[in-house]
């Protein structure tokens, strides 16, 4: 293998994190720190709690978009005086050190070039996730409770803050759908990518003859609604249904009917949250997820009016985008942007890293 010119790997690094900063306008993130401090620092501040916690959250994001710009920077400017310590050992046991966190300061660079793609209106907001089976029957069940375990392993890796609002248990195995909140600064940008419908192909553990089986499970992913997005739902068209919450293999998650279940009849839209305690938080919970729902189908609308105005017809987001293949052979394979690997059992632990961002990637191409 050739030596590696690790000068030209640092320039390079180098020019991507000063157009990094370029379009996350550091000065600009400054002062708006300094501005949400002034904010937080207000003595009456939590007497409305709701807009102290959108300040709060907001100052934490700023912050923390600082710290890694300016540790990354950091990191950055010591690469070449790290190389030149190891140089001068005369072992050159340094090296391998040096190497190891160019290599990592070049990922870390690699993913925030990314973040730097999400510039969507709604891009920095929380996701709604719903994922729901369908066609295959209990084996689309099963799939479907395996892409959620999916995603909730890659926001553990992430740490990003998961919150289940409803799964409803299918009765053989699996789940027939659930809905969980993430949030994460650009969990909506990031994970948006992955909306579509998941293909899974496997030898059944549900077939007695051990035949090969095609399922299907269809993947959801909506901003969360702010208190600036004027949604307005008119409770005359909602239907309100309660009904006791269960868990799997009918576990009680509660002994009163408080789980509740809003159909919006315009839209054909339901929703459904058992989480909380009472009813009356479920259905504000409720509600809030269906206008985020709304809210979106509000985006797609204005999206496919753009669209016509362009001639645009690639409006293939949803249908099949990516194909996941456990027997005869391993591989999953994400058919928008041909992103592939043969390590199935990772991407199903949740190392879907590399997806999301050739998705993002190519949906910046692609519009």
């Amino acid at each position: 293998m050739a030596a590696r010119e690790f000068d030209l790997e640092i320039a390079a690094i180098d020019a991507t994190l000063v157009s990094i900063e370029k379009v996350l306008d550091l000065p600009k993130l400054h002062k708006q720190s300094v501005e949400l401090e002034e904010q937080a620092g207000i003595p009456n501040l939590w007497d409305d709690p709701e807009n102290a916690q959108k300040i709060t959250s907001r100052l934490s994001r700023v912050q923390s978009e600082i710290t890694k710009l300016e540790t990354l920077r950091r990191r950055v400017e010591d690469l070449p005086i790290l190389f030149e310590l190891a140089a001068s050992e005369p072992d050159g046991s340094g090296m391998n050190d040096a190497f190891a966190e160019l290599d990592s300061v070049i990922k870390v660079i690699g993913e925030l070039e990314v973040q730097t793609l999400l510039n969507g209106e709604y891009d920095d907001r929380d996701a709604l996730i719903t994922i729901r089976s369908e066609a295959g029957g209990v084996e689309a069940a099963d799939w479907a409770e395996m892409v959620m375990r999916m995603y909730l392993r890659y926001c553990e890796r992430h740490n990003f803050n998961v919150d289940v609002l409803e799964t409803s248990y299918a009765e053989e195995a699996g789940i027939k759908s659930t809905t969980f909140k993430v949030s994460a600064p650009y969990a909506y940008g990031t994970l948006s990518v992955e909306q579509g419908t998941h293909r899974l192909v496997r030898i059944s553990p549900f077939d007695s003859q051990s035949r090969r089986h095609t399922s299907f499970c269809g993947v959801e992913v909506v901003p969360v609604v702010a208190q600036s997005d004027h949604i307005d739902i008119d409770e005359k068209e909602i239907r309100v249904d309660v009904y006791r919450s269960s868990g799997p293999g009918g576990q009680g998650v509660n002994t009163t009917d408080s789980a509740v279940r809003i159909t919006h009849m315009a839209t054909g839209i339901v929703v459904s949250c058992q989480n909380e305690r009472s009813q009356i938080q479920n259905k504000a919970t409720a509600m809030a997820v269906l206008q985020s729902k709304l809210l979106e189908r509000r985006r797609q609308e204005e999206q496919a009016k753009i669209n016509a105005l362009k001639g645009d017809n690639s409006g293939s987001w949803g249908n099949q985008m990516r194909s996941y293949v456990l027997a005869p052979y391993q591989m999953v394979k994400d058919l928008r942007t041909d992103y592939e690997t043969g390590n199935t059992s990772a991407v199903l632990d949740g190392e879907i890293d590399e997806f999301i961002e050739a998705g993002i990637r190519w949906r910046r191409s692609s519009h």
